[in-house]
């Protein structure tokens, strides 16, 4: 019976477009060895998404699917259900209007979910369906502080100083101190942060979270504490807790009780003692996929186009933090194909991609780009990910790869894509190499979008315009909008990222000018006389759009 029911999903699928024969025999081949749902191995194998997959099996029943991250959550209509009934039967009110209550439901056909519901709230009940990762992450956003034990923080550290005071020891049972620890990291996941910091000061422990790329201040912990707090999070990841003098890396698995998590785990001694930054590798938040990196038409076709050459050199550029990693898995996971080997080097590797080979650079073993690039060119590749060009040496083996028939992608730390050009010149790769492998550099940076459920319009500041050189004229017809602030947001009015890009193709005039050792200012011009979207176009394009704020676009493209 189960064996029916996977063909019929696998048929649905194939059916609707969403993925190909090959596809499915790959996800069938690799649902035979795991035992898992078809669903939970094509997700995995990143070929389609668990929206995607929802979307056209909700069609099935006739039930409309909602984008929750796209609509305005009425949270008066949330607070009608009991948010506990909600998580159990992973369900979210989305809106109230007269007796009809509007709730998102990830089985849509539960209808004894339904009747209860519907005695319990007094409404006719109208459902829609949204994928249960969604409902879950609304439910823990909102209801989270109340439900999850994070608002009991406060009284968390006072039991740990109370503890401390009485002599309790660390690795006693299930002291506070490791309480008090698990919810500072809780909090942060619960939140969306990116980065969990402990910073210790002359008299206090300060925690922080990276929370849509700006910091936002936690809770504060006394001095006292701080010894104890630090000691506990290098046990969890495994670092030496008596070496306090030196940075140390480390990796913890964090549970959350709904999903685990990987923290990347970095020490550095200060004047008042070790502060710790842990990086947040949530792999359900990882949006993998070239459509849903959001890129304007005019940069996804060429971009599609050229990551599918048999040869040749695709750079990614952009500072720490801007989503060059997320670009260059989707790319990856776009090529990821049986008959077609891939193989990474990372450092360190961040999230693991089913049937891609992918190894983690270690300098202090003397496991370099260079040494590791040098080894790959002998494991029959067809695809090469090199995940930084740092130096002469790594550059030159890249292009070494690109002549010989691979196609290579990497990653550059310059401010725009034709910056790429001359920094690689400058390290020493003659012109004519560089013209006869590079087909292409993405710029991109990541600006806030603004929330969803509290936007409203909002007049340009004059003073922000005048920064971005711009006039009325140029923001006619423009939706301009900006978020008041509400739960949902934090009271930020901003909630979630998108990048923004900008693409080089290295073709005609392009391709002239970096064989003649031409400067970025004249390759730009030439691209941009090419038609070719820069970054400042395309922020100025979500501006308008009402997507994201004036103030967000000044930070990318000034």
């Amino acid at each position: 019976m189960a064996k029916v029911k996977t063909k019929r999903m696998g048929e649905i699928l194939l059916e609707a477009g969403i993925i190909n024969q090959d596809q499915l025999e790959l996800a069938l081949s690799e649902q035979k060895q795991t035992g898992e749902k078809l669903g939970a191995a094509l997700q995995r194998l990143g070929i389609c998404s668990e929206r995607e997959i929802s979307r056209v099996l909700a069609g099935q029943a006739g039930v409309e699917t909602v984008d929750l991250g796209q609509i305005n959550i009425d949270r008066h209509a949330m607070e009608l259900v009991d948010a506990a009934f909600a998580e159990q039967r992973s369900l979210v009110a989305i809106a109230h209007h007269g007796s009809t209550l509007t709730v998102a439901m990830a089985n849509p056909m539960d209808l004894e979910t339904i009747d209860q519901l519907g005695r319990m709230t007094g409404n006719y009940i109208e459902v829609v369906h949204a994928p249960e990762s969604e409902i879950q992450d609304v439910l823990v956003r909102v209801f989270g502080n109340q439900n999850d034990g994070f608002a009991e923080i406060p009284a968390l550290i006072e039991q740990a100083q109370s503890a401390l005071a009485s002599g309790v020891q660390l690795g006693d049972g299930d002291s506070p101190f490791i309480r008090l620890v698990s919810a500072l990291i809780g909090l942060g996941v619960a939140e969306g942060a990116t980065d969990i910091h402990l910073e210790p000061e002359e008299k206090v422990l300060r925690c922080r979270y990276r929370i849509d790329g700006h910091l936002v201040q936690g809770a504060v912990l006394p001095g006292e504490l701080q010894g104890i707090v630090v000691t506990r999070v290098k046990i969890m990841a495994e670092m030496n807790i008596s070496e306090s003098r030196v940075p140390q890396d480390g990796r913890i698995v964090f549970d959350t009780g709904r999903k685990k998590v990987d923290l990347r785990v970095s020490s550095f001694p200060t004047v008042h003692g070790e502060t710790i930054v842990c990086r947040v590798l949530d792999k359900e938040s990882l949006q993998v996929g070239l459509e849903k990196l959001g890129m304007p038409h005019a940069i996804y076709e060429p971009f599609r186009r050229d990551i599918t050459r048999p040869n040749g050199i695709i750079l990614v550029t952009g500072p720490t933090g801007s989503g060059k990693t997320t670009t260059l898995y989707s790319a990856l996971t776009y090529l990821n194909k049986p008959d077609t080997k891939i193989i990474t080097l990372e450092d360190p590797v961040e999230y693991e991609l089913p049937v891609i080979n992918q190894a983690q650079i270690n300098n202090a073993q003397g496991f370099t780009f260079a040494k590791g690039l040098r080894a790959i060119l002998r494991q029959d590749p067809d695809i090469l990910l090199v995940g930084e060009i740092r130096d002469v040496e790594t550059a030159q083996l890249a292009i070494r790869a690109a002549l010989t028939g691979h196609l290579v992608f990497s990653t550059l730390h310059t401010n725009s894509a034709a910056g790429a050009i001359p920094r690689l010149l400058d390290m020493g790769i003659e012109p004519f190499l560089l013209s006869a492998t590079l087909v292409s550099v993405l710029a991109q940076r990541l600006v806030r979008t603004i929330c969803p459920d509290c936007a409203q319009p909002v007049a340009p500041d004059p003073m922000e315009m005048e920064m971005m050189g711009l006039t009325e004229a140029d923001l006619e017809g423009a939706d301009l909008r900006g978020g008041r602030g509400c739960p949902l947001c934090r009271q930020t009015g901003y909630r979630g990222r998108m990048a923004v890009f900008e693409y080089l193709r290295v073709d005609g005039e392009v391709r002239r000018l970096i064989a003649a050792g031409g400067d970025a200012t004249g390759i730009e011009a030439a691209a941009r006389g090419a038609g070719q979207v820069m970054l400042r176009d395309d922020a100025l394009a979500r501006l308008k759009a009402g997507l994201t704020t004036l103030s967000e676009v000044l930070k990318v493209a000034s």
